[in-house]
């Protein structure tokens, strides 16, 4: 016994940081389902700034995982080891609809939700160059030919809102999934199509530039950030979606672990520096707790299963 405990002293000594290390001791990775440079991409990146005012000589590396409507991502997380070094970014409606689809390898319960951070509205976009100038010409032209409209892959909250403004509107649009935002962003900058449904931030800029038309918002109310853009409501047309994005890690990781990571990220969505850095990027705010977020999704889930079932993809 005298000779064990020697042992273990022994190895206390000559190998202090092993003995006495605290989590985090080695860079923690963040993976973002999408490329670089898009506002998944961003908020993540945002996220670190701050985070690390919080945990001092903490280091977090992001790894793009693209494909797939962020399947690939989402899985790539779900399946990690679980021990609070790999982390990551889930966003809807994508997280669920791949569920809803059963493509996906994982559910809910695979992640331990940390909670939700900011949330991006759904907004129509068309090229300058259009005659299209409001929802009444947008629902005649639909009406009069199909319209080619990008979204931003099969399943994503462009995708179910040009879904259900279809099923609203009795039109039929020709749907054209893209990669992502730059993609949808340039075929509307180069009148490649008639329209794109596409998130709040990566067509704000262009709006106030005036190189491209907003026609509405599919928001309850008109968003602050464009008060002159009117609402689908407004406009007669009930439609309404918005993209939130938040941070998880693989389910099963030490509870320690868990709340530490819970805190950091009620630390950073009140740190003023990174709600400077939302309103910069055209971010809403939306912060939620695990709990809260996970309930957020599940009732997402039960929505778009209904609607899916209807409109299977």
């Amino acid at each position: 016994m005298r000779k064990l405990f020697a042992l273990l002293l022994a190895m206390v000594f000559v190998f202090p940081a092993y003995a006495f290390a605290e989590y985090p001791e080695k860079p923690i990775t963040i993976i973002v389902p999408s490329k670089a440079g898009g506002s998944t991409d961003t908020t993540a990146r945002i996220f670190i700034n701050a985070a690390k005012k919080y945990w001092k000589g903490a280091d977090f590396v992001v790894q793009n995982v693209p494909g797939s409507g962020g399947q690939k991502g989402f899985e790539l997380i779900a399946r990690s080891k679980a021990d609070g070094y790999t982390i990551g970014m889930l966003f809807t409606t994508q997280v669920v609809s791949h569920i809803v689809a059963k493509r996906a390898t994982y559910t809910l319960d695979s992640f331990h939700l940390m909670g939700n951070t900011v949330d991006d509205p759904v907004l129509i976009a068309v090229p300058l160059e259009s005659p299209i100038k409001d929802l009444a010409s947008f629902i005649e032209a639909a009406k009069a030919k199909p319209l080619t409209v990008a979204v931003n892959g099969i399943g994503s909250d462009d995708f179910i809102a040009a879904k259900k403004f279809e099923n609203r509107t009795g039109t039929t649009f020709n749907l054209l999934p893209t990669k992502g935002s730059t993609e949808q962003k340039a075929m509307i900058l180069g009148n490649h199509c008639d329209a794109s449904f596409m998130n709040l931030s990566q067509m704000h800029s262009q709006q106030k530039a005036g190189t491209a038309r907003i026609i509405a918002m599919l928001t309850d109310v008109r968003s602050d950030l464009l008060p002159e853009v009117p609402t689908a409501k407004e406009q007669g047309v009930s439609v309404s979606m918005t993209a939130v994005r938040g941070f998880a890690a693989p389910a099963g990781i030490d509870k320690e672990i868990q709340d530490k990571l819970d805190d950091l990220l009620v630390k950073v969505n009140s740190d003023p520096d990174y709600i400077s850095d939302c309103e910069k990027n055209v971010f809403s705010r939306l912060p939620m707790s695990g709990k809260d977020f996970r309930s957020y999704l599940d009732e997402l889930q039960v929505e778009t299963q209904t609607f899916y079932d209807k409109n299977p993809w």
